[in-house]
């Protein structure tokens, strides 16, 4: 399952993320997988969650760089329940008109390997043309 945290610039969605995961930590028995602009949230964050940073990886640029990449990271452990994308509209030049191809492949990989992800996206509702929201748990 797809899961979104949807609204603009300052509205919570990181601090919410940051919150879920945490919570999925402790009651969750498999892996949980935190996907991040930068090193900022690491203290925040339950120390059993893998953190990763995506300025430690500058060269993926493209969307389906990401989609490999996140396939790299699903190869090396195959115990991950959950992965959290926080921003992903500031990662790997990714825009709003990449959303409905990304998301879809999203669900691909969700099914596939019974992974949950939860996205955060700095955009309103409105501005995710071709997104069918239907698809897709919104949890705000």
């Amino acid at each position: 399952m797809v899961k979104l945290l949807i609204g603009h610039k300052g509205s919570g969605k990181t601090n919410q993320m940051v919150q879920l995961a945490n919570d999925y930590i402790e009651k969750g028995a498999g892996s949980i997988i935190f996907i991040n602009k930068n090193h900022r949230l690491m203290y925040e964050l339950n120390y059993k969650i893998r953190v990763i940073c995506m300025e430690d990886f500058e060269h993926i640029t493209n969307i389906d760089e990401y989609i490999g990449f996140l396939y790299g990271i699903i190869s090396s452990d195959h115990d991950i329940e959950t992965i959290f994308i926080d921003s992903i509209l500031k990662h790997a030049d990714v825009s709003l008109g990449d959303l409905p191809v990304f998301l879809k492949r999203l669900s691909g990989i969700s099914e596939t390997y019974d992974i949950d992800f939860v996205v955060s996206l700095s955009a309103e509702k409105e501005e995710m043309i071709g997104v069918d929201l239907s698809n897709y748990e919104v949890l705000n």
